[in-house]
């Protein structure tokens, strides 16, 4: 039998004792289940897409860690098989899904339910993701379904209803502690299917693999400088007119992008100044950058009190991901193995969200 990534916590207790400890020390393997209901009128489609209903019903996801790089993998082969919905005319050009093919326009019978419900805010509803990467995984489904169609209102309640999806997966699995809010906005970020969505996911044991780099360089520079990161970075980026206050949240258009345009916002806690901010920064790259496709992460600190995260705020990225009609991709090995290459000047970036802010 090819040996595959579900077995490989067999394959390593197969290993020589010698080198089972060369691996644990060197990385740690977790498999967890995510559990899905699945409407009855679903059923057909998912046997046809998935193969059967018990693969999404119950599905394993395994995740590796690497514990000296803070590297990690979520693995579900399942995620092969999923929608990509994505059309083209014969010009090249996108073209809008019927009703009868969204999914996400009749969600309470087209899409899969967590085993703890849905929840439901004025502009999205949530559903269980039907090829999950985290034991508990949601999707916000926009009600509008043009992704770039929003407005202040509609952000923040994107935002807060992911926010209650955390709270109720965590009282319902109080391990589950560690949050992220992401939002792939059209194809060339990720999304498979035009319909707007976000996502929200909840994990076990330890944050995100880069969330943790992202804490033990905090701590280390605290260690080391004592002076807390944090407001360093936001310190250098405002003496230097990328970076500015908006009530609690601090804006800064960052010096080390991942991609185009990139601006982070740090704030303590979830607020109408966060939300507003983040509502400016996408407008601005909607209305004045003319992005027309971009990914978005909010990373949680821990959902109850933890050691080790004291100080640590609430931390939004957001990036351009260039033109939305380039077949070219806007990553290539330089990304994944060496640093990021940027077109983009994040001093242009910034005059042009101070404008956006001033504008109100």
């Amino acid at each position: 039998m090819t040996p595959s990534i579900e077995q490989l916590p067999g394959l390593v207790a197969a290993l020589p004792p010698n080198i089972q400890g060369v691996f644990s020390r060197l990385f740690s393997v977790d498999v967890v289940q995510s559990i899905l209901h699945t409407p009855k009128q679903m059923l057909p489609w998912v046997r046809r897409q998935f193969g059967s209903v018990e693969k999404v019903t119950c599905q394993d996801v395994v995740k590796v860690t690497n514990l000296v790089t803070f590297e990690g993998s979520l693995f579900n082969p399942l995620r092969s098989l999923r929608p990509h919905l994505f059309r083209q005319d014969k010009s090249g050009k996108s073209r809008d899904l019927s009703k009868d093919d969204d999914p996400f326009s009749t969600p309470l019978v087209s899409t899969t339910e967590d085993p703890f419900g849905r929840v439901e805010g004025e502009y999205c509803i949530t559903a269980g993701n039907v090829a999950s990467y985290e034991q508990y995984h949601c999707v916000v489904i926009f009600k509008n379904p043009d992704p770039l169609d929003f407005g202040c209102g509609e952000v923040a309640d994107y935002i807060e209803t992911g926010w209650r999806w955390m709270q109720r997966a965590h009282e319902y699995d109080p391990a589950a502690r560690y949050g992220l809010f992401l939002w792939n906005c059209n194809a060339r970020a990720g999304a498979s299917i035009p319909h707007g969505h976000a996502q929200v996911v909840l994990g076990r044991g330890s944050h995100y693999a880069r969330v943790e780099q992202l804490r033990q360089a905090a701590f280390e520079y605290k260690a080391k400088y004592s002076s807390d990161y944090f407001d360093d970075l936001f310190k250098v980026h405002e003496a230097l007119g990328l970076g500015f206050q908006a009530g609690d949240a601090k804006v800064i258009i960052y010096l080390s992008p991942l991609k185009l345009n990139e601006v982070m916002i740090l704030a303590p806690r979830l607020s109408d100044a966060l939300e507003h901010s983040l509502y400016r920064v996408l407008a601005c790259f909607r209305d004045r950058l003319g992005v027309k496709s971009f990914n978005l992460g909010i990373t949680f600190p821990p959902l109850d009190d933890e050691p080790g995260w004291e100080g640590f705020p609430l931390v939004t990225r957001m990036l351009d991901r260039g033109n939305a009609g380039d077949l070219s991709s806007d990553i290539g090995a330089m990304e994944f193995w060496g640093a990021s290459v940027i077109s983009s000047d994040p001093f242009e970036t910034a005059m042009a969200l101070r404008a956006a802010f001033k504008a109100g």
